[in-house]
């Protein structure tokens, strides 16, 4: 922002001065100013939505690409923070320090997850031109070890130029029973699902509240708002009406989905005549990612079938349900007069997504956890899913499906079924052209600079005293007039380990699938397909231009080096997840808890995995019936708790959500008194999953009262939300033997202490001592 001058004129007495506000007032937008507002949804291919032929009724979507334009070459990084920094920046995710998601964070100028002060966001640049800013929904572009109530807020929205945010800072949540946050303020949910609370539809609430606030102060500024929910990320949740719409609808199964869906793409004229369907899984065996592969449809049971139709029902309903949510804020901005003026970008951040593996699941919890999902105890939960029962994400086939006609899906940035998304662009006062299609080539980077040519502003060459990156990408203004050539000259790939690159028509793809700890980059081969002219990546036409191929890797490389790729990372997720990374805590071997603070978010609570760990509450109960929570952590698709109940302690290890629960009770009653209650658990090895195997202990003061064998979770708990918490269960409850919130009464929890010392078997008494010396 440019610095103004005073003009006035400054006496000894003011009645001799003159004034001048100019310098002192804030900045004000250029007059006929859009609102933006974009909708940026999670994990879709295009063939999922009905606007590109897909099965997935979505009337707002379809009533904005009637009214505007639809994009059949727009593309994202194939993977969630990194795509979400490209529309925060404009600039290339490595630039961004987002390589990949912030749990990948890892200490290299690309790797970092942190946004460099090189690369001002959009929030800031409209903040500084006069707009108000509102960011709803999921951020993802925090560390996670700084998604925490003490910690650096640096990356947080309203630090990063949004005066207003609601919704949830980690990589998803429970749809039910979601972790949220208010402006710099963790809370909890306003009601609970039992009175018909969803988070899409809470998260509309929240976006029509901030702009009618704005509206009716200041009505003539516009307005920037990023909505961004929940759908359609695992967990896979709807109410239980819109999930039924579907019923019988993906029978047929995701062979016959992806061969009917390709044909009605043609038809609509967003794909060439002739575009060919690849194979469900085109790449080699040795060189594939076994989590990845689909199971020909054929081959399935007559139960598999039956499952794997309803998760695709869930998906469909949960997408549809979050369409009609944003279709109450297009309506609300149409009966005000504002969405003529307002440039509306509808669109997804990645293809969708193979992350539950070739059998779907009920717990999407396993797959980081490196644990199967077994068939007879998905159909358990058959009648409820997509409920707060179940946790669930499709499998593999309905990501190869919704992704059509393309190659895989998420995390395959070599392949356009990881990259090339749905984009309608909406806006009546700038846009003549209605419902037509354009079929240019671009990328999530291009979308600042649209914004910004579209408002008629540029972005600073220097903010807060630090020189700016250029922008990576191009606008798209351009195309608003005709469809015709792209004006976008070159876009690199990398995620994973998968890379790939497009340069005016070309696309050079480096074979290598992601998470699969193969390494030896330099001996990838790779594919190169004219895409202008083969838009499903089908036909490999290295052996007849190998010079054209040497040309496109030779820029991939160019690329590389100015944009921070270096190094390519494809450790398995446990691997990546499990890395351990510095924090403004140094890492302890004792943590004291108390009650009343805000749920501990995972990334900086206690690490009691894969090791052998104790639990200690210093209580004391002043009534008989005292009950409830003492510590808790996870969810019911995984965690543990510490909780009295009928008078008795209780230890639960809820594994993965897996029945029945690990359950731990006291034989002593507990009356009134001075207590130290306690668990331990010793872990003795390994199992076939990497799960912990030991014996856990449960201890009323220095009294043994149960004992057994114990297995634990060789990942977290959860992605996001369901924090440690003391004297209660926020969200949703671990064990099944309380509710929500299930909060402790009829005494007093002094404080909690977690031990995960090296040093084994200390004596409990001692440990609570020196747990509670220092309050």
């Amino acid at each position: 922002m440019t610095e103004k001058k005073f003009k006035g004129v400054i006496k000894l007495d003011i009645r001799d001065s003159k004034a001048d506000w100019e310098p002192f007032l804030p900045p004000k937008a250029p007059e006929g100013a859009p609102n933006i507002l974009i909708v940026l949804y999670d994990d879709t291919g295009q063939a999922a939505w009905q606007p590109y032929g897909g099965a997935i009724n979505m009337p707002t979507l379809q009533k904005l690409a009637d009214n505007g334009l639809t994009y059949t070459q727009w593309h994202t990084t194939a993977l969630c923070s990194p795509t979400r920094s490209c529309f925060l920046t404009g600039r290339n995710h490595h630039l961004n320090g987002m390589s990949a998601i912030t749990e990948a964070a890892n200490g290299f100028p690309g790797w970092s997850g942190r946004v460099p002060p090189e690369c001002m966001s959009i929030g800031q640049v409209l903040q500084d031109t006069g707009y108000s800013t509102f960011w709803i929904g999921k951020d993802h572009n925090v560390p996670e070890q700084d998604i925490c109530s003490g910690g650096p807020k640096s990356e947080w929205p309203l630090q990063k130029g949004f005066d207003r945010y609601y919704g949830f800072l980690g990589g998803e949540t429970n749809q039910w029973y979601p972790d949220l946050t208010q402006d710099n303020l963790f809370i909890d949910q306003p009601y609970g699902p039992e009175d018909g609370y969803h988070l899409s539809r809470d998260l509309t609430d929240q976006a029509l509240q901030m702009i009618r606030d704005q509206k009716a102060s200041n009505p003539s500024k516009p307005w920037f708002m990023w909505f961004c929910p929940g759908a359609n990320h695992a967990p896979h949740h709807a109410p239980k009406e819109y999930i039924d719409k579907y019923k019988g609808k993906f029978d047929d199964g995701y062979d016959a989905y992806r061969k009917w869906v390709v044909p009605r793409m043609i038809e609509k004229g967003l794909l060439p005549k002739g575009t060919a369907v690849p194979d469900f899984n085109p790449m080699p065996e040795d060189q594939a990612n076994p989590g990845d592969y689909v199971k020909p449809w054929d081959t399935l049971s007559a139960d598999e079938k039956k499952l794997f139709a309803r998760m695709a029902e869930v998906y469909a309903g949960f997408s549809e349900y979050t369409d009609a949510q944003v279709g109450r804020i297009v309506d609300y901005l149409e009966k005000s007069g504002q969405l003529d003026n307002t440039i509306v970008f509808y669109c997804s951040d990645n293809g969708a997504s193979g992350e539950g593996s070739p059998n779907g699941s009920v717990n999407e919890n396993k797959f980081f956890n490196n644990y199967p999902d077994t068939l007879e105890e998905n159909l358990k939960y058959l009648d409820v899913l997509g409920g707060p029962e179940t946790y669930n994400h499709y499998p593999t086939g309905w990501a190869a499906a919704f992704s059509a006609p393309y190659k895989m899906f998420k995390r395959y940035s070599e392949y356009a079924g990881g990259t090339c998304c749905p984009m309608v662009i909406h806006w009546p006062k700038g846009i003549k052209a209605k419902g037509e299609v354009r079929n240019q080539y671009h990328h999530a980077v291009d979308i600042v600079p649209t914004i910004l040519e579209s408002i008629g502003i540029a972005m600073p060459d220097s903010y807060r005293g630090v020189k700016q990156h250029p922008l990576s990408g191009v606008s798209m203004k351009y195309s608003f007039e005709k469809d015709g050539a792209t004006q976008k000259k070159r876009q690199y790939y990398a995620m994973l380990g998968t890379r790939g690159i497009w340069d005016n028509g070309w696309k050079a793809a480096a074979i290598h699938a992601p998470l699969t700890s193969k390494g030896h980059f330099d001996k990838d081969e790779w594919e190169l397909y004219h895409v202008d002219e083969d838009r499903s990546e089908s036909r490999d036409l290295a052996k007849e231009h190998p010079d054209k191929l040497k040309a496109l890797i030779d820029a991939w490389f160019e690329e590389a080096e100015a944009n921070n790729v270096l190094p390519l990372d494809d450790r398995t997720a446990a691997e990546v997840l499990g890395t351990e990374r510095p924090s403004t805590e140094a890492v302890r071997e004792r943590y004291v808890y108390y009650p009343g603070t805000s749920p501990v978010p995972e990334g900086v609570a206690v690490n009691v995995r894969g090791r052998s760990y104790k639990i200690i509450a210093d209580v004391e109960i002043t009534d008989a019936d005292a009950s409830g929570v003492l510590f808790a952590h996870g969810s019911r698709f995984g965690g543990h708790s510490l909780f009295i109940k009928d008078k008795k302690l209780y230890y639960v290890y809820n594994f993965l959500g897996i029945k029945p629960e690990q359950k731990f009770v006291s034989k002593t009653e507990l009356k009134p008194g001075k207590y130290s209650l306690g668990m331990e658990f010793e872990r003795s090895g390994a199992g076939e999953h990497g799960e912990s195997l030991g014996k856990t202990k449960l201890y009323v003061n220095d009294k043994l009262e149960a004992e057994g064998d114990m297995k634990t979770q060789l990942g977290k708990f959860t992605l996001s939300g369901d924090g440690l918490c003391i004297g209660r269960d926020s969200g949703d409850a671990v064990s099944e033997e309380y509710t929500t919130p299930g909060e402790f009464k009829g005494g007093e929890i002094l404080g909690v202490g977690v031990s995960v010392e090296k040093a084994q078997y200390l004596d409990l008494e001692k440990l609570a001592a020196a747990a509670f010396a220092a309050d």
